[in-house]
């Protein structure tokens, strides 16, 4: 985990994400999704692009690389923030690529450091829509149950497809990418299901 960048990086964020949720309570949630699942399928197959530069593992934000590394994780971390307030996300599946092109960190530092990220993203978030009484509590209880079952599973997992980085690249790429198409299939069902019903 490479704390430096990803405190930067969550701290932008996170004012990203309270303009980001402002905007978002005040679109169409069907258009919402729409944008949302084409987000996420951009951002799959990007992933899936073999990246022209390697890693660095020693890539850390100090007085020597803050004039390089810090205008990156500040223009992407707000854009991250922003997308992930906008949408109502966490924001994992943005905030490793970004991290990624901001820093060239390996993957597994990527996945590690961005969870600080979704951490600020979805409390700066849910503080946004619960002050406007759209969170079911009761429902994101359960949600969050289920996330931390997820999580230790995903977790553990990760350290041993993590050995193989281009394999941990593809997985999430493909994961993304077949997420947002439900996304995008929910959405247009959902439109349809809207219009037939309107006088």
């Amino acid at each position: 985990m490479k704390w430096r960048c990803a405190i930067l990086f969550a701290l932008v964020g996170a004012t990203g994400a309270w303009v980001g949720a402002a905007l978002g309570k005040a679109t169409n949630g069907q258009s919402l999704l729409a944008l949302f699942g084409a987000v996420m399928i951009t951002v799959g197959l990007l992933m899936l692009r073999q990246r022209s530069e390697g890693d660095n593992p020693d890539v850390r934000l100090d007085m020597q690389s803050i004039a390089i590394l810090g205008p990156r994780l500040v223009a992407t971390g707000a854009a991250t923030g922003f997308a992930s307030g906008y949408f109502g996300i966490g924001g994992g599946f943005l905030i490793v690529p970004s991290l990624l092109f901001a820093t060239n960190m390996p993957m597994m530092d990527a996945v590690g450091s961005s969870l600080l990220g979704v951490a600020a993203f979805g409390a700066t978030t849910a503080l946004s829509y619960g002050s406007s009484g759209l969170v079911d509590w009761p429902l994101a209880g359960v949600f969050v149950a289920g996330g931390v079952l997820g999580g230790t599973i995903g977790a553990r997992l990760a350290k041993v497809v993590g050995r193989h980085r281009r394999m941990l690249a593809v997985s999430f790429g493909v994961l993304v990418a077949h997420s947002s198409l439900g996304l995008v299939t929910l959405a247009s069902t959902s439109e349809h299901a809207f219009s037939t019903r309107a006088p």
